[in-house]
């Protein structure tokens, strides 16, 4: 369930963010009246989502054997290559993210109710899409009760949230929320890679090379509470292949040198502006 409502919480509290600067924007334009427009773009983005959600749920379910497991492996390697790109798109424009909306606003009244409610609609369907995607990956790594718990409640927090910065949008600060919680994702997609690839080794699309590392279990069982928290959250496996400790520890390698290489890059830029 935390996985799912911390996955949740970030998104949700994303698209809160967006409508509440949004919002702030007309409010600022005295276009107040455009505001309608913006919600149903938004409300329109969170019905696709749902559908996306219990499409893909249901499509993976539905599937059994060889076919499950290279399902659920590409979802999970899918899920793990979009938090992989949210967290450098994020590193580069948490800073200006709320001024670049402001002008989208501007730009998008000009057109009109249309002009808002494609600029809400887009803005949410992208981050509604992308949590189908991990709350799918989510039910496959624990269960769908636990998955839609969690969700519900981080939608919540995060409705919340965002009702008690629409009037302080200001004096919230973008890149640290971020930062933290980019954190906490980077673990999240390297879970994910690891369990994707545990799914390809038992479909035999990945070789195992040696089948356990080691063996853990005995200590702290995967099966276990403890250790079925521990799965959700960082795709822990007590006995992994040598795949699995590879590609875990590849993802961190990766993702440490890639974030490097984009924050000297976002300097550069900043210091040739």
């Amino acid at each position: 369930m935390l996985p799912s409502y911390i996955l949740s919480l970030r998104e949700g509290l994303e698209a809160a963010l967006i409508i509440s600067i949004v919002l702030g924007a007309l409010r600022q334009t005295r276009r107040a009246d455009l505001a309608p427009a913006v919600w149903l773009g938004a409300g329109s983005a969170a019905l696709v989502s749902v559908a996306a959600a219990v499409l893909l749920t249901q499509l993976g379910l539905s599937l059994d054997g060889d076919a499950e497991k290279i399902f659920e492996g590409i979802t999970m390697l899918a899920a793990a290559g979009i938090l992989t790109w949210m967290i450098f798109w994020m590193s580069r424009q948490a800073r200006h993210i709320k001024s670049d909306l402001e002008a989208g606003v501007h730009s998008a009244s000009q057109a009109g109710k249309r002009g808002l409610f494609a600029l809400a609609f887009f803005a949410i369907v992208r981050e509604g899409v992308e949590l189908a995607l991990f709350l799918t990956a989510s039910v496959f790594a624990t269960d769908a009760s636990q998955t839609l718990a969690g969700a519900l409640l981080g939608l919540g927090t995060s409705a919340l949230l965002g009702w008690s910065l629409f009037a302080a949008t200001v004096k919230l600060d973008l890149r640290r929320f971020f930062q933290v919680t980019g954190i906490l994702l980077i673990l999240f997609a390297a879970g994910l890679v690891a369990h994707g690839v545990h799914e390809f080794n038992e479909a035999g699309w990945i070789p195992a090379v040696v089948e356990h590392v080691w063996d853990i279990n005995p200590v702290v069982d995967e099966n276990s509470s403890f250790g079925l928290v521990l799965k959700a959250l960082f795709g822990y496996n007590g006995n992994p292949s040598l795949t699995e400790v590879l590609a875990y520890a590849g993802y961190f390698v990766a993702i440490f040198f890639g974030l490097r290489i984009a924050d000297r890059k976002s300097v550069a830029v900043e210091q040739q502006a």
